[in-house]
């Protein structure tokens, strides 16, 4: 039987293959590299992926790539379809469109023509029924560490804003972001609290963390990929010096252009500000997603007012021009 430390480590070995994997998804993502990557032997390392991930190294290399495809669909007007395949690593166009059409039910083409309503769909699933859950929010943002957490409202329909919570909104070049982050894998939403309450908070207030500013990035879209596979990292800036230990991996978050929302609000109302964000503001700034994650940026000075139930976080959308 694996003690905790183990557990530990195998995760830490398998998330490190899960970013490699991405990184690489326009490679053959051979299994002798993706077991360097593991430090695993090449002759155990595909049965335990298969019984840490519940799926095979092919079937998940296989799903990213789809997956990947279809955000840059998407998001990325400018590139060709046979661009977008050969990118994500398929051998040819008919190749990508049978794949495609036997995942999403439909052509590359006819998902792209929906990308407006997919980008606002995102965003919408992936934060819904998070307002029933304020208790463990409150948890979470009432303590001295500030980590992020998403703040989620039910949508049962069309995005109907009450009112406009973003109060700024500018395009900022930010700097890359040496971080240390624990990673998620399940459903969106309550687990996503609890991970940050339970595993990641202390850990951070253990390594004296507790003041810096925290990122909370959700990698997958929950109307494309089931709800137990999507993954979430929770994210703290770290020094470059900085140990993590077992506990957590380190990466750099990519710095750029970003359209940087400033939120001002009770946490049941992010939802309608992330749809302000889309709808309203980058359609009429000349820019368009870029295919680096969002994310939501917490300071020290994010609390959350337990009188008024207010917050104030960033919201960041990576962006380039039209």
């Amino acid at each position: 039987m694996l003690s905790n430390y183990d557990k530990v480590e195998y995760a830490r070995r398998l998330n490190r293959v899960l970013d490699y994997v991405d990184q690489h998804l326009d490679t053959s993502l051979e299994l002798d590299k993706l077991a360097e990557v593991a430090h695993f032997s090449r002759f155990h390392f595909h049965r335990i992926f298969a019984a840490w991930m519940g799926e095979t190294l092919g079937d998940y290399a296989r799903r990213r790539r789809l997956e990947t495809a279809a955000w840059r669909l998407s998001c990325d007007r400018q590139a060709s379809v046979l661009d977008i395949a050969l990118a994500c690593g398929f051998a040819s166009g008919e190749a990508f469109a049978r794949a495609f059409k036997l995942r999403f039910d439909c052509t590359p083409s006819q998902w792209r023509a929906g990308s407006d309503e997919r980008r606002l769909a995102q965003v919408r699933a992936g934060y819904e029924n998070r307002a029933r859950h304020d208790s463990n929010l409150s948890q979470v943002l009432s303590n001295s560490d500030q980590v992020n957490v998403n703040g989620i409202c039910e949508d049962s329909g069309s995005y109907q804003p009450r009112r406009k919570y973003l109060m700024e909104v500018n395009i900022v070049q930010l700097p890359a972001v040496r971080v240390a982050y624990q990673r998620y894998i399940g459903p969106y939403g309550p687990g996503v609290t609890e991970f940050w309450r339970s595993k990641v908070t202390p850990w951070m207030q253990v390594h004296g963390l507790q003041d810096q500013v925290c990122y909370g990035i959700g990698y997958d879209d929950p109307s494309v990929t089931v709800a137990d596979k999507c993954r979430y990292d929770a994210c703290v800036t770290i020094t470059e010096g900085f140990a993590p230990g077992a506990h957590a991996n380190v990466k750099t978050l990519p710095g750029g252009a970003y359209a940087v929302a400033q939120f001002n609000g009770p946490v049941t109302a992010v939802n309608d500000a992330w749809m302000e964000l889309m709808r309203e503001y980058l359609p009429a700034s000349g820019m368009q997603c870029d295919d680096r994650p969002c994310f939501e940026q917490f300071s020290a000075n994010s609390a959350l007012d337990p009188q008024t139930g207010i917050f104030s976080c960033l919201l960041c959308i990576p962006v380039k021009a039209l």
